[in-house]
């Protein structure tokens, strides 16, 4: 029996936002795992990208289109009729939220809430994962873990998005889809080859050591929840598995590391200059835009339900992380399609050697 008791073998699953960093992730997985694979999102929001570096090949079809035009995105849904659906697309930047808070809002919120109507609409019988953040929460930079019945808030722009696109979905969840096959996933700083993103502290240390400068860090001693991106998917793709239809099954989940994955920007940096040196300086931050010290998840919720647990920690997810990024630009691979699978196979051994429940083929 294979991963997730061989669940997405031969189901049509659909993707928004594939072109991203998490979701072309995501679509090499599941064409790993046997599904068919359909996509719909805005071109890659960054060159390079995953997507263009993995190929599109482990896609059924692929759709340009953005989710505020909900005649193209009804379109979709009514084409490929999929039977789980993962909705990623969105503005997915917090310092970007300051620059158009307009364009993350309708991204994240009525984006949201278009896809969550085409489903209701064309396919209700879907399996729906809508992608939020860890930063849906009020944060009071508590020691604890935020679970998943705390409040919800939002400093700037991108998290009350996200946090108002949560809000949303349990709305439709409770009004439209009481049968319970619609959840929101909340995952912590989530690292991995292949991302490329402004403003973020692994792309801008791969592009610090391309340039041969000294990386430039705002917040060093700001702590966050590092977890791997195949830790993280894993979480979306058991949740998917578990959404059968009963109501009794909770509308969120948390996904973030163990107590030792909880560290400061600066530690990220130090333990990724092991595998790739390179200096690094601290720059005054800007006093104008809102930066949280301190945001920890629990996943209680998540090791209880569904058997999920992370299996990398944090010095194998930054060594993975490095060596995707160091194959690519140090080794100059030809072939990353072939590297991301190889560690995608990597982490289902490891995932089966650990023992977690999602992989153990007596899990429902």
């Amino acid at each position: 029996m294979g991963a997730f008791n061989n669940f997405y073998s031969g189901r049509r699953v659909g993707i928004t936002g594939h072109t991203g960093f998490k979701g072309a992730w995501l679509a090499l997985w599941l064409r790993q795992l046997g599904a068919q694979v359909h996509g719909f999102s805005l071109p890659p929001p960054t060159d390079p990208n995953l997507h263009q570096l993995t190929h599109t090949s482990c896609l059924a079809s692929h759709t340009p289109g953005d989710i505020r035009n909900l005649p193209a995105l009804s379109d979709w849904i009514q084409r490929t009729q999929p039977e789980i659906l993962f909705h990623l697309a969105a503005q997915p930047l917090v310092r970007a939220s300051y620059l158009d808070p307009i364009d993350t809002l309708t991204s994240c919120v009525l984006g949201t809430a278009q896809v969550l109507e085409a489903v209701r609409i064309h396919k209700p019988d879907a399996r729906l994962v809508i992608v939020t953040t860890d930063k849906v929460y009020e944060n009071h930079a508590w020691e604890h873990g935020y679970r998943e019945s705390d409040p919800l808030g939002g400093h700037d722009p991108y998290s009350a998005s996200k946090a108002a696109a949560d809000l949303i979905t349990q709305a439709w969840r409770r009004s439209f889809f009481p049968q319970g096959r619609v959840a929101t996933v909340r995952a912590g700083n989530v690292i991995g080859g292949g991302d490329y993103a402004s403003e973020r502290i692994v792309p801008d240390i791969v592009r610090s050591r391309l340039l041969g400068s000294p990386l430039a860090l705002r917040s060093p001693q700001s702590t966050r929840a590092w977890l791997h991106v195949l830790d993280c998917l894993a979480g979306y793709l058991a949740v998917g598995v578990r959404l059968d239809g009963s109501p009794a099954f909770p509308g969120s989940f948390n996904f973030g590391p163990g107590p030792e994955g909880n560290r400061s920007v600066a530690d990220l940096v130090e333990a990724f200059s092991r595998h790739w040196p390179g200096p690094w300086t601290r720059v005054p931050s800007d006093p104008t835009l809102h930066e949280a010290p301190l945001l920890n998840l629990s996943i209680d919720r998540a090791c209880a339900l569904i058997g999920w647990r992370p299996v990398w920690n944090f010095s194998r997810s930054v060594h993975e992380t490095a060596t995707w990024y160091q194959a690519r630009h140090q080794s100059q691979s030809s072939d990353m399609l072939e590297h991301s699978v190889a560690q995608i196979e990597r982490y289902t051994r490891d995932a089966s050697h650990s023992g977690v429940a999602w992989i153990h083929p007596t899990v429902p």
